[in-house]
């Protein structure tokens, strides 16, 4: 009975611990903790994989979407976030303390379907905007047919897939459904997370989605290009604010980050300018405190999340393009190895 009180007192102790000093205080100094976007989740298990095996620093990164990452790193349960979408003045207020922002790479956020023989088919701003508002619910629709006349599309019911958790892949797909549409701006707006029609099907995370088009015949809906890829999915060519129908890969990408970047990195690249841009790019962020003595943290732990991110942003981009990412441009880079280095402990310098 003793040593079962014992073990109770410790229990209580350990728990008052943490909910004083935070999680972190007990995770192991060799291993960091994030967890955030599914975007570039599948870029980051690659990149960590990499820097464990060098440094031998594991990190562990949970993809829970970009809302949940931003409100972990609120709470201060984790190293680090991943975010698609720049934190808001309001998130930044709750974080109490400065919070920086790094670009890791761009993406493209792509529309998929599930159609028989899977034909390539091309969009238009109005044609995309229409679907996900529920105005188009059927394949053979005359405005689908009208850009795709080489294409027999089927009197077939459009099921449409939505993420149903706060998601930075939403964030960006209506941000540019805001610009390119107004009645889209005035219904559904900007968001991690939008009130959608009902029928739509929410699933969680790109995984998720992507698993649920996959299975269902008619359905569509939007995703990271990657996920596309691994799902051996096809993948709409989009009309861009130039005319041109552009599929999405590396290079258009790129092309779309043809853009000043400002000293936070807080830009989008979202229906570009760029006659050669796919419209529907966008970086994705890591997010940290800048000063970094908090909750128990130590200066060693602080020096090794300083380090990955300087690699990252560095090294680690020679990892970002075979995964049908696209690396950051050199002024992107430049300014987010100057963030990391602003990074503090007690008001000092992290790194030299």
């Amino acid at each position: 009975m003793l040593n079962w009180f014992k073990r109770f007192v410790f229990f209580v102790c350990i728990m008052t611990i943490i909910s004083l000093f935070g999680f972190n205080a007990y995770a192991a100094e060799g291993e960091l903790i994030g967890a955030g976007a599914t975007f570039p989740q599948p870029l980051y298990s690659k990149m960590f994989d990499i820097y464990f095996q060098q440094n031998k620093i594991k990190i562990n990164y949970q993809g829970i979407g970009s809302g949940g990452g931003i409100n972990q790193l609120i709470k201060k349960t984790v190293d680090f976030g991943g975010t698609d979408a720049f934190m808001t003045e309001k998130e930044l207020s709750e974080a109490g303390s400065p919070v920086l922002h790094i670009p890791t790479c761009l993406g493209a956020v792509v529309v998929t379907y599930n159609l028989p023989g899977n034909p390539k088919l091309k969009l238009t701003p109005d044609v995309i905007s229409d679907i996900f508002l529920g105005k188009i619910k059927k394949w053979n629709d005359p405005k689908i047919q009208e850009i795709n006349k080489d294409v027999k599309l089927p009197d077939l019911g459009i099921t449409v897939v939505r993420r149903a958790d706060g998601s930075g892949t939403t964030y960006i797909f209506s941000e540019y459904l805001s610009k390119v549409s107004k009645e889209w701006k005035e219904k559904m707006g900007t968001g991690k997370s939008l009130s959608w029609p009902e029928g739509f099907i929410g699933q969680k995370g790109n995984p998720g989605v992507s698993g649920y088009i996959r299975q269902t015949q008619g359905a569509i809906g939007y995703v990271e290009l990657l996920y596309a890829l691994q799902n051996n999915m096809p993948f709409a060519s989009i009309k861009n604010k130039s005319g041109n129908f552009i599929e999405p890969t590396p290079k258009t990408v790129s092309n779309a980050a043809k853009v000043k970047i400002p000293a936070d990195t807080n830009v989008s690249l979202t229906d570009t300018d760029a006659k050669d841009g796919y419209p529907i790019s966008s970086f994705t962020w890591l997010i940290f405190y800048k000063e970094q003595n908090y909750g128990g943290r130590t200066k060693q732990r602080a020096e090794s999340l300083a380090k990955l991110l300087l690699w990252i942003v560095k090294e680690g981009q020679n990892y970002v393009e075979p995964l049908q990412y696209s690396p950051l441009p050199k002024e992107a880079s430049d300014i987010a190895q100057k963030i990391v280095k602003s990074m503090t402990y007690n008001g000092k310098p992290i790194l030299n």
